[in-house]
């Protein structure tokens, strides 16, 4: 299996680049144990306001299931797409007892510095 590099395609969507791939198992495996907020930090993401924080918590508990890690399955739908700017990115969250939910994870992902700083924005059903 290639890589999937990072593209600036404004057009369509693609899947989630291999780089950015951990990044986002980890911030899902910080939910998972309720650490909303990524209190022990992440490196390459932006701390997570308590507003957010809570928002993205109570997105969650409403939802009403469990909350699992991402399995490799998720990167067959989740995708990404260039604003110009930025990268919109949605994550296809898992629960115990439905496998893929209709839960996602909404994220910027922008360049600094040779790198790429992952922004939370929200958890929510779309």
């Amino acid at each position: 299996m290639s890589e999937i590099i990072v593209e600036k395609n404004e057009d369509e969507e693609g899947p989630i680049p291999h780089l950015w791939r951990p990044i986002f198992t980890e911030i899902v495996s910080a939910f998972v144990k309720k650490d909303y907020n990524l209190s022990t930090g992440i490196e390459n993401v932006s701390s997570v306001s308590e507003s957010s924080a809570e928002q993205i918590k109570d997105y969650i508990e409403d939802y009403g299931e469990e909350l699992v890690e991402l399995p490799e399955e998720t990167w067959e739908t989740s995708v990404y797409i260039c604003y110009g700017e930025y990268w919109n990115v949605l994550i296809d969250l898992w629960t115990k007892s439905e496998g893929r939910s209709d839960l996602v994870l909404n994220a910027e992902v922008r360049e600094k510095n040779d790198e790429y700083e992952v922004k939370i924005r929200l958890v929510y059903v779309p």
